[in-house]
């Protein structure tokens, strides 16, 4: 991968974090997440217009993509509640790559060199051990550790079919903003139907949180998908999921956590995986 490319989804996982922790951090973060894709809808209902429509090979996968992350959006949230950010964000980011690699193999015959595959297997052992070493595995609780595995499978669903629709649709920008357009209907349509008013208040109380949320969360997956149409999704993967790192680093800056020796060890094996890929691709 080039350096341009890696710098793309770096950043990627950057912005991820960060929108990730405003949603945890919000107490409600199915109201976070439905207001941030709201806000990124908003902005797509005037850019499909400057761009082509997507080719017709790529709407069964846009379509399917926007069925798969509304059902991840409730398992996120439900994860959300369910367990600490410190428990279940590591675990599901940390397992993905690797059932991105599969689903790569099996859907797109992507192969991967033994280096790359190197690098995949660290970083997502240098994440998931947050959670599996890092003490808190016997503390998560049953639900948390449920939701937290469907969600990581989920991920996986809607990284590889991405993957597979911005290559057939003919230009990288058309299938980002229509997805971003239709995405948020199925989840503004359920709280516009059954919590109204809460969501409103939500929007109303937040709503310059929600501008920044907003424009992060679309930000980082739109950079995702862009990096897709360029190179490997299993490698895309592992390197947007370093947003587990620095999720680590914004508590160790931000709110005074120690970033402890498992954390360490963490950030060690992602950068060594990082550069095993970057290099031995």
């Amino acid at each position: 991968m080039s350096p341009l490319l890696i710098g793309l989804v770096l950043l990627a996982a950057l912005l991820h974090a960060s929108w990730n922790a405003m949603a945890k951090s919000g107490g409600t973060p199915e109201y976070s997440i439905a207001s941030y894709q709201l806000v990124g809808g908003l902005i797509c209902a005037g850019l499909v217009f400057t761009v082509p429509v997507p080719q017709s090979a790529s709407w069964p996968m846009i379509l399917a993509s926007v069925v798969i992350h509304n059902i991840y959006y409730y398992t996120l949230a439900m994860s959300y509640r369910s367990g600490d950010l410190s428990q279940v964000y590591p675990l599901f980011r940390g397992l993905a790559p690797v059932l991105v690699a599969i689903g790569a193999v099996i859907f797109a015959e992507e192969w991967l060199s033994p280096g790359s595959l190197l690098g995949i297997g660290l970083i997502s052992i240098g994440l998931t051990s947050l959670t599996l070493f890092g003490g808190r595995l016997g503390k998560i609780s049953p639900a948390a550790l449920r939701w937290g595995l469907a969600t990581s499978v989920l991920i996986a669903f809607y990284t590889v079919v991405d993957g597979l629709g911005v290559r057939a649709a003919g230009n990288s920008l058309s299938y980002i903003f229509w997805l971003f357009l239709l995405e948020p209907f199925p989840i503004c349509i359920y709280l516009l139907a059954c919590r109204k008013s809460q969501w409103f208040g939500y929007l109303k109380q937040k709503s310059g949180k929600v501008i920044i949320g907003g424009v992060a969360s679309s930000t980082a997956y739109a950079l995702v998908i862009y990096a897709m149409g360029l190179g490997s999704m299993a490698m895309v993967s592992s390197l947007r999921e370093t947003s587990v790192i620095f999720a680590a680093l914004i508590g160790t800056l931000l709110f005074q956590e120690p970033f402890g020796r498992q954390r360490i060890i963490a950030a060690t094996l992602v950068s060594i995986g990082i550069m095993l890929i970057r290099w031995l691709a």
